[in-house]
């Protein structure tokens, strides 16, 4: 049996400049029945990396599947943190993973700022 996490290992950015390619790449995957994505070669994320996944998420609910996202990078679980989806993107991840990195508890938007 093939690894199921193959299909994206070879993404190494999720960004503006190739959202649109890794999510019908992931779309691809999720329709041929592929439930895990084993992103830890993805090294550069933006914002439009939440958007994807987010998308790669509901895709699979309307499949009725349950898509686990593997291996997010530091950066891109951050960026899950600081829009309040963390626990939205992927369901193995823990309340943990989802809680501020530096130990304080979730923050509305309005709150954030740059130190």
């Amino acid at each position: 049996m093939p690894d199921s996490l193959d299909t994206l290992q070879s993404l190494t950015s999720l960004t503006v400049h190739n959202a649109t390619s890794a999510l019908e790449q992931g779309l691809d995957a999720i329709r041929s029945g592929q439930t895990k994505f084993d992103l830890r070669n993805v090294k550069a994320v933006d914002s439009a990396a939440v958007s994807v996944m987010l998308t790669w998420q509901r895709a699979a609910q309307d499949a009725g599947a349950v898509l686990e996202l593997k291996n997010l990078p530091t950066n891109l679980k951050n960026l899950t943190k600081l829009y309040g989806v963390c626990s939205l993107v992927s369901s193995t991840l823990t309340a943990e993973d989802c809680g501020s990195a530096g130990g304080h508890a979730e923050r509305s938007p309005s709150d954030l700022h740059h130190h």
